[in-house]
């Protein structure tokens, strides 16, 4: 029995999808991966800094938006 045109295409999906995951597994092998301690250090840094944006933009909504309704007052005389 011989292969024909579509028994090729599909070994050929075959070996490049058995490639890929041999390549990926490879590549992740390589990885330096974080230890445990090094992971919380940078995800509690993570979660400081972004509490810290928070309450400075939560600081700058709050002066804008008192200065916008001043300014609304001072325009319809309130």
């Amino acid at each position: 029995m011989s292969k024909t045109k579509n028994d090729k295409k599909v070994v050929g999906q075959e070996n490049r999808v058995v490639r890929y995951v041999r390549e990926t597994r490879g590549e992740i092998r390589k990885v330096t991966w974080p230890t445990r301690q090094e992971s919380q250090r940078l995800t509690a840094i993570v979660l400081g800094v972004t509490a810290l944006m928070a309450l400075f933009l939560g600081v700058l909504d709050f002066m804008f938006s008192n200065a916008v309704q001043g300014l609304v007052g001072l325009l319809t005389g309130s």
